[in-house]
């Protein structure tokens, strides 16, 4: 929905488990020397400010990031993806998250490309400006286009990229429960277009109907090999508000992944947990 702003939540813990997998899969991905695309449906900003208003509102990056932060004994998945959190951060103070595109940018190689979309006017205008920069300044990026618009429509548009190798990351804030439905017909019609790529859905879990039933949907549109990762940090609210965890969904994901997030979820279940319920789920249907 146009009112929903990430800087609310940036870093919190749905963020970690979205930025570890995503760290790992660009770099795999990095690892063959032909490019590859990675589109971004709702890029959101490419950094946050965790000294700003809006982080401070809620302060969830203090129950995420912040728990990983002087850790030494990561996994490590989760070691990769402090490292490109660090980045951001050479002081040592945990000030600056970066976004999903700021974490592409960092990974992706000058022969690889990045495309945003962002339907926030004001998130928009700052991702543009922020890659307009990046570029002008002749910093270490890919080259980049950052627009303002409707990502599920600007994704079709771009399938299949050029070298026929791409990563797509999908996760609307689904304030709109419609945002479901058009994460489904997105996966279906992607995959009509590039059957081959690296589809990257997450999703909230809360107490909808919508969120409940939508892992066993997707899994309906996948045709061959899936992952499933869900991590819980508590147990749902008694009155059915909050997130109390997430989930990501990779269609096609590389034969690393199941491995990565084996070793990376019991983890993060030690380190987030907020009760007793907190947990975690991992499924892998290979091809």
């Amino acid at each position: 929905m146009l009112s929903y702003r990430h800087a609310f939540h940036a870093g919190n813990h749905a963020d970690v488990l979205k930025h570890i997998a995503l760290v790992h899969l660009l770099g795999y991905m990095a690892q063959k020397e032909k490019p590859f695309w990675c589109i971004d449906t709702h890029a959101g900003a490419a950094i946050h400010d965790l000294d700003s208003r809006h982080a401070k509102t809620k302060s969830e990056f203090e129950s995420g990031i912040a728990r990983l932060w002087e850790r030494r004994d990561l996994p490590s998945p989760a070691a990769e993806y402090l490292r490109q959190v660090r980045a951001l951060n050479p002081d040592g103070r945990l000030r600056f998250y970066p976004g999903s595109p700021q974490l592409a940018m960092q990974l992706l190689r000058k022969q690889d490309r990045l495309r945003l979309f962002e339907l926030h006017s004001t998130e928009s205008r700052l991702l543009r400006e922020h890659f307009a920069d990046a570029i002008s300044n002749s910093r270490p990026a890919p080259r980049a286009i950052a627009q303002a618009g409707d990502g599920f429509t600007g994704l079709l548009a771009l399938l299949p990229p050029p070298p026929r190798r791409g990563v797509v990351l999908i996760d609307p804030s689904y304030e709109d429960k419609a945002d479901y439905r058009r994460v489904l017909t997105a996966l279906r019609e992607g995959l009509q277009r590039f059957a081959s790529g690296v589809y990257v859905v997450w999703y909230p879990r809360v107490q909808r109907r919508e969120a409940f039933e939508f892992a066993d949907k997707l899994k309906r549109e996948s045709p061959g090999d899936w992952l499933h990762a869900a991590l819980d940090v508590k147990a749902p609210a008694a009155n059915g508000l909050g997130l109390h965890g997430s989930g990501i969904f990779v269609l096609n994901p590389p034969w690393t992944l199941a491995g990565a997030m084996r070793e990376v979820l019991p983890y993060l279940v030690r380190l987030l947990e907020q009760d007793a319920k907190a947990g975690f789920s991992l499924e892998h249907q290979p091809a």
